[in-house]
């Protein structure tokens, strides 16, 4: 048999090496189907209406903060949607209740403040359906959302909170309050360029009810009404 040259093989050699390198070009830039969630368009991080903004507060700690929010946002005729944590709600049954008495919207912010992501399917679905018999039964209230203790999911966390009927919901804004504790830095993260859909997270601190008043003249100046977080996503 006749032997191939050593340039012949050298240029077929370079033709398989452009070729490999094509075929892993291509393959990079395809969809990596199995990294996509799946369930990403089930989870809410804005809302859809024109002039209506949430003020997201999770709960689980801050009684007495919790009670002087209240009383601003009756000021100000206001609604909010106060994500529970299943734990707080256990030793403060009355202010549970005077949430909801107060018009204002109750949601699921697991029980125990876990990391969901961390949780399989089972864990999830106890975390969370615990959470939210305790609500219904303590306050008499059907819970609809569930926001995810530090914004941590997975798939299973998704869907666990599917099959209970609640819709998982993050946010489009944060204001950072349990960490960086300052009136002005919570007033300008839940106000700078704000508009219509934005969901702001926030938490029952003493700055953030100091510069809650602020926050909501500045959304009634702009012509925005704070709304529950369910109105918001329609």
């Amino acid at each position: 048999m006749k032997r191939l040259s050593s340039r012949k093989i050298a240029a077929i050699t370079n033709c398989v090496l452009v070729l490999v390198l094509a075929l892993i070009g291509t393959v990079c830039f395809l969809p990596a189907a199995e990294s996509v969630s799946g369930v990403e368009d089930k989870v809410y991080y804005k809302g859809s209406s024109e002039d209506g903004v949430s003020l997201m507060f999770n709960v689980y700690w801050g009684t007495e903060e919790v009670r002087g929010i209240l009383n601003v946002l009756d000021e100000y005729e206001a609604k909010a949607t106060f994500f529970i944590g299943g734990s707080w709600a256990d030793d403060n049954v009355d202010c549970l209740k005077e949430i909801a008495a107060r018009g204002h919207e109750i949601a699921s912010h697991g029980y125990f403040h876990r990391d969901h992501d961390k949780l399989d399917y089972n864990g999830n679905l106890q975390e969370i359906k615990t959470s939210v018999d305790f609500i219904r039964t303590a306050a008499g209230v059907t819970v609809t959302l569930f926001a995810p203790p530090s914004g941590a999911y997975s798939d299973d966390t998704v869907k666990a909170a599917e099959s209970l009927g609640l819709r998982t919901v993050m946010w489009s804004r944060d204001t950072i309050d349990w960490r960086d504790k300052d009136a002005a830095t919570c007033f300008s993260r839940a106000t700078k360029n704000i508009g219509g859909g934005d969901l702001v997270l926030m938490h029952p601190m003493k700055h953030t009810l100091a510069a809650l008043p602020k926050i909501l003249t500045v959304y009634r100046e702009n012509g925005l009404r704070a709304v529950t977080v369910s109105e918001n996503l329609g």
